[in-house]
């Protein structure tokens, strides 16, 4: 499995001839508006919210692309380069530090969304090479160490402090529509007020607490609303769980009588199916919002909309 934490970027001279072509001037940008570059789903639309009509927002992880192990091109480096503001949550984007050295630019502006809240830690995987004691060959090995979760913007309520994060970047970048990206923000905030109101009233009274996930995306989810998530794998999504994990989930869910076990849009189904199977439960979609699939565009859905889809998803199960 590759290290989705860490990374290492080598750049080429291909790669310095392209950045060395780039400008850092917003007035070359579309119509005169601020370059903003952002990284995955949710820190794209969180910055098309604030931004309004007055900034080009350019994701760089395409639709449909599981973030955790994607790294940039030098198509994105460049496009890193000449970024007026460049918007991250932070772990999940483990090139992201390396990117912007090599992609320097003194008058970029950069945004960790997730700098300053209260992050908690979960399991991951990291490959490491090891020395066999019996039989003398060498073999990687993955072991599960712990990290920072990055998640938080499945919590509607730390959504909004990644979305003020935004604002106060663009204001920085951009002070003469302040008052507009005031506005922008203070208006999707009320929007998010509204999905944590909802998530508060549909779970505060619901039979059971405890939802099995194939991938562990929903701990400040859970944490903020009363529940207990049970994730068959850790904070990656290609961490693939041990029998005797396996075991202990089957255990717990047959325990505790959980009839749905949750699976995501991007990554394959597997793991959640043979737990469903052994249970005799059914599986369902619980989306971290990662990225959107293409049936999520088709039908116009974003982050909000997903997220009532998640809290609808959640209900049925615990109910």
């Amino acid at each position: 499995m590759k290290r989705w934490l860490t990374s290492s970027l080598v750049l080429g001279a291909g790669l310095a001839l392209i950045l060395s072509g780039c400008t850092n001037n917003a007035e070359e940008s579309a119509a005169g508006k601020l370059k903003v570059v952002t990284t995955f789903y949710p820190m794209y639309e969180f910055s098309k919210q604030v931004a309004g009509d007055h900034a080009e927002v350019i994701a760089l992880i395409p639709t449909g692309v599981e973030p955790h192990d994607w790294e940039p091109s030098a198509k994105d480096m460049a496009l890193l380069k000449e970024a007026d503001v460049f918007v991250y949550n932070g772990i999940v984007e483990g090139w992201a530090e390396d990117a912007l050295t090599s992609a320097s630019n003194d008058k970029r502006i950069v945004v960790e969304a997730t700098h300053g809240l209260p992050l908690v830690e979960g399991e991951i995987e990291e490959e490491h090479e090891h020395e066999e004691e019996q039989s003398g060959e060498e073999g990687g090995n993955e072991e599960v160490v712990h990290g920072l979760d990055p998640h938080v913007w499945l919590s509607p309520a730390l959504a909004q402090d990644e979305v003020s994060a935004i604002q106060t970047a663009l204001v920085k970048a951009d002070p003469a529509n302040a008052d507009d990206y005031k506005n922008n923000a203070e208006a999707y905030i009320e929007r998010l007020k509204e999905l944590d109101q909802a998530y508060r009233d549909g779970l505060k009274d619901t039979k059971r607490k405890e939802f099995v996930t194939q991938h562990a995306a929903f701990g400040y989810l859970a944490q903020e609303y009363g529940l207990k998530q049970i994730p068959i794998a850790g904070l990656s999504p290609e961490l693939e769980p041990s029998p005797e994990e396996m075991a202990e989930v089957v255990e717990f869910a047959k325990k505790h009588q959980v009839k749905t076990i949750f699976f995501e849009t991007l990554v394959e189904p597997k793991v959640a199916q043979v737990v469903a199977n052994e249970i005799g439960a059914k599986t369902d979609v619980l989306n971290p919002l990662e990225g959107l699939t293409d049936d999520d565009l088709n039908h116009n859905r974003d982050y909000i909309t997903v997220m009532l889809q998640n809290l609808e998803a959640l209900q049925r199960a615990l109910n």
